[in-house]
């Protein structure tokens, strides 16, 4: 199977939605420590990789079309 960037894309956002998750639940806890703020950067990190990856693979779907 060969991966794409609008899959690749989906995996990211949604790990980056369950790290946002888990740094709910660890806040709702009462832990604002290291490993809270490490999710959120993950989960921003996974987020923007996500869209960014998305946004890549309907460019390439366009300029694949106009070549045809």
């Amino acid at each position: 199977m060969k991966l794409t960037p609008l899959f690749n894309g989906i995996i990211y956002i949604f790990l980056g939605l369950l790290f946002t998750y888990f740094a709910i639940e660890n806040v709702q806890e009462g832990n604002w420590g290291f490993f809270t703020y490490l999710l959120i950067i993950l989960a921003t990190f996974d987020i923007g990789s996500g869209i960014k990856m998305i946004l890549f693979h309907f460019k390439l779907k366009k300029i694949q079309n106009q070549k045809k």
